[in-house]
């Protein structure tokens, strides 16, 4: 089991002995009890382990009870607060003053006490002291004896805990590049004034080479390649597809066999690279054993490494996919041609479903006029009014074939329910191309597959502009299936050696939703990160603890939820949330 962060619970009351305090300690802490187990039977962490959450000791009156709290948090591990009140308490006195940790509030409506009161006193106070608290307030009165979270509460718990874990999560954490820069590609520029400033993680990098030299010099462990290669054997080799390079650029069976071999070592490489192995040190290689603590990595790989030796789409979709050799575990963070920023959208996703994400090229839009001048045909359905084509070479994961069923349909799940029948079926419906040599001049294999249709999707993706610094994108909507001819033929028209995800966004009446056209027109890179799920809202809430505005999102207005504090920075939500990242500035700066 890991080692994750716990959300602290901090159960505020009126400090005032002599008959009111003692009036609400058990009211207190029973909101607080109910809290925590909300969260911790609702949210788990990426290994499948319940959410932790730590409640303060006594419930917190006054300053110094305020930090007891604290030391026993700094203790405990904790990453993020909550603090409940049924009543009145003395804001700035009771307040969590830690400046790095997110951090909520829920005030108890009810008309005996003033619960509410309390929270909208605290929560100008977290506003006046630049520490901007989420505030939860329930629609309907409760009675002061019913400990129950109502619906609308309890919903903007959990948001404000998926949110706040997967920040708490990052912090510390490294993100790893493999390589450098891949042709010119900005998101590969890795800022590390954002991952500290934003993220509160730091840098690694390893040039290429290093792949090479545990190659070479057997920095591995032999005994997991050989049960590797057996797997990659029995799943993966047989399912390998036609060459269609040119026959003067084919590899002979010889070289595509040690390329298979390759390809196994590199993935054991790469992954050992971001977290270390044990069994490294039992070889005598104590440095190696370690890792880089990376919670995200990328692999440059074109050109420089793509020109000489097999690519890395079979290492990026194996670690990317929530199974291998080991059977099914968390799913692995790792970018294409090192686009740390469309990795670190991959990583929001993951920590706010704990399922593996797809990395793709958000390659074509195809309007409907297009395609019935190319196929003769007419979309329909979903697709009637245009589509986007994700395709990719490298990072996307297997489980995107939607093999995986959730309630009959297809999905994307977390590795603990994923069943051996869904991981054989998503190995079966991918097929491993030969490397187009014209790209992949080193050879390799390249992940080939159609991504089922009807999978609610969101497509998010992280830019950093100058003078702004980070903004997130997203559009949540679906995946598709298209008439057979049509898929063939527009697919065909580019690399037909590559995985393939028909997505359509949902249109509203924002610009940038209008129609799909302008959703691919607004798109503010050339990658996507794809998560499984409608999970824009979680990703507004996550991007606002990290003070990272959003600039494009098809989420509707009153299902956002942001600190209490960015309702002072006007009443356009947009501007307001970009006023208050600039105002506020990030966390860890």
């Amino acid at each position: 089991m890991k080692t994750y962060p716990k959300i602290g619970i901090r159960p505020a009351i009126d400090g005032r002995q002599g008959g009111v305090r003692e009036s609400l300690e058990e009211k207190t802490m029973n909101l607080a009890k109910a809290v925590a187990g909300l969260i911790s039977s609702n949210l788990k962490n990426g290994d499948g382990s319940p959410v932790g959450c730590v409640i303060a000791d006594t419930t917190i009156g006054r300053v110094g009870e305020s930090a007891a709290c604290a030391a026993k948090f700094e203790r405990e591990g904790v990453g993020s607060t909550i603090t409940v009140t049924s009543c009145w308490c003395y804001g700035s006195e009771t307040m969590d003053m830690n400046p790095y940790y997110p951090k909520a509030v829920w005030g108890f409506n009810g008309t005996e006490r003033p619960g509410a009161v309390y929270l909208a006193a605290v929560l100008a106070a977290h506003a006046q002291k630049g520490l901007p608290a989420f505030g939860i307030y329930g629609h309907d009165v409760q009675d002061l004896d019913d400990n129950s979270i109502p619906d609308d509460v309890a919903e903007k718990l959990l948001r404000f805990a998926r949110g706040a874990q997967a920040a708490a999560t990052m912090r510390g954490k490294s993100y790893l590049s493999i390589g450098s820069v891949s042709m010119g590609i900005a998101g590969s520029i890795v800022d590390p004034d954002f991952f500290q400033d934003y993220l509160g993680m730091r840098n690694e990098q390893v040039e290429s080479i290093e792949i090479l030299r545990r190659m070479e010099e057997r920095i591995y462990d032999r005994e997991e390649f050989a049960k590797a290669m057996e797997w990659t054997k029995k799943y993966c080799m047989p399912n390998e597809a036609a060459d269609l390079n040119r026959p003067e650029k084919a590899k002979t069976r010889a070289e595509k066999d040690a390329d298979w071999e390759f390809v196994v070592k590199m993935t054991l490489i790469i992954r050992d690279l971001m977290t270390g192995n044990h069994k490294l040190k039992e070889l005598g290689f104590k440095e190696e054993a370690i890792g880089h603590n990376a919670i995200a990595a990328g692999f440059q790989g074109q050109r420089q490494w793509t020109d000489y030796k097999p690519n890395g789409d079979f290492s990026e979709a194996l670690l990317c996919s929530s199974f291998d050799w080991n059977g099914v575990r968390e799913a692995f963070v790792l970018a294409t041609e090192n686009d740390a920023c469309n990795g670190i959208a991959m990583l929001f996703g993951h920590l706010l479903t704990n399922t593996s994400q797809i990395f793709s090229d958000v390659r074509t839009y195809w309007s409907p006029t297009a395609v019935k001048r190319v196929t003769g045909k007419e979309l329909t359905g979903k697709a009637k009014n245009g589509i986007i084509h994700l395709i990719n070479s490298g990072a996307t994961t297997l489980d995107a074939t939607g093999k995986q069923r959730k309630d009959g349909k297809p999905a994307m799940k977390p590795f603990w329910e994923i069943s051996e029948k869904e991981v054989e079926e998503c190995l079966a419906a991918t097929r491993w191309c030969p490397a187009n040599r014209d790209y992949f001049r080193g050879g390799g294999f390249s992940s080939h597959f159609l991504s089922e249709g009807g999978m609610p999707v969101t497509m998010s993706r992280i830019n950093l502009v100058k003078g702004v610094g980070p903004v997130l994108q997203l559009a949540e909507g679906w995946t598709v299936e298209l008439d057979p001819e049509i898929h063939k033929t527009l697919n065909e028209r580019t690399d037909r050696t590559w995985p393939t995800t028909w997505f359509v966004p949902r249109l509203t009446d924002k610009p940038a939703f209008k129609d799909v056209y302008s959703v691919m027109n607004n798109w503010g890179a050339n990658h996507g990160a794809i998560s499984y799920g409608h999970i824009g809202q979680d990703l507004i809430t996550l991007a606002s603890i990290l003070r990272i505005p959003v600039c494009m999102h098809n989420v509707e207005e009153d299902e956002i939820f942001r600190p209490a504090a960015w309702n002072a920075l006007g009443m356009d939500k947009e501007g307001a949330d970009y006023r208050a990242c600039a105002n506020f500035g990030p966390v860890y700066k």
